[in-house]
């Protein structure tokens, strides 16, 4: 993260605060090579590195990223553990360079069937990093966007039969407060690579005014260019978020 190679987008306005990304591709790209899932994996691991820096140069405050939803467990053993795998050497490699370049890391999801090394990765990154403020690295580990708001919905109604809240509480403010996202604003921009056009159960809650840029690249190859790219797609677009023109 030396000097910025992405000039300020003078031309296009300023960039979104918030950018989540589904980084979609992986498998295909690798099998498209005649190589192993695990492959396209690891290349995707560098374009983590390009996106965050292309944030940072962008001036972009949030990057969550969808690394591991809750229904990849689903997927053959020893792929799950590689991507595990990835994610600690992410961690120990990244971590680092994270921090001197002023990036936070916070990870959302539900932590109870990670094993615990990577638990004892993921609370040193969030600990070590916590007073930065440049970028906002959001990692959504074991995540899934209907799993967070049945969360959600049962702390409100445990905080209800408590007595700590009534009716007239049940505010989105509040309820925001419960969700695994509280204290990050909503994404502005949703990136999916690979071309396709679904949100596949990510922030289902948070993506409900956010803009979206569907793009063809594979994930391995995802560049700062396409990242530029689909910010300027998103500055050529008015947001009314429900109002007239």
């Amino acid at each position: 993260m030396g000097a910025p190679d992405l000039p300020a987008l003078a031309a296009t306005g300023s960039p979104p605060a918030h950018v989540a990304i589904i980084m979609d591709g992986n498998r295909r790209w690798a099998r498209a090579r005649g190589m192993p899932p695990v492959f396209g994996h690891r290349k995707g691991a560098d374009s983590v590195t390009r996106a965050v820096e292309g944030c940072c140069e962008l001036g972009v405050r949030y990057l969550t990223l969808y690394a591991f939803s809750s229904e990849n467990w689903g997927r053959p053993s020893t792929e799950v553990g590689e991507l595990m795998n990835l994610l600690r050497y992410y961690l120990r490699k990244e971590i680092d360079t994270l921090d001197r370049n002023g990036v936070r890391v916070r990870m959302i999801g539900d932590r109870d069937r990670l094993d615990g090394d990577i638990l004892d990765l993921i609370d040193d990154a969030e600990r070590r990093t916590r007073g930065n403020v440049r970028l906002d690295l959001v990692v959504a580990l074991n995540y899934g966007g209907r799993a967070e708001i049945l969360r959600a919905a049962r702390l409100a109604v445990q905080a209800g039969a408590e007595g700590r809240i009534g009716p007239e509480g049940m505010t989105e403010a509040y309820f925001e407060g419960l969700l695994y996202t509280a204290g990050v604003p909503d994404p502005d921009l949703l990136i999916r690579t690979s071309g396709e056009q679904r949100i596949s159960n990510f922030l289902l809650w948070q993506l409900a005014y956010a803009e979206l840029v569907f793009l063809p690249v594979s994930w391995p190859e995802f560049g700062k260019a396409d990242l530029r790219a689909a910010v300027e797609e998103y500055a050529r677009r008015e947001r009314r978020y429900g109002a007239s023109a």
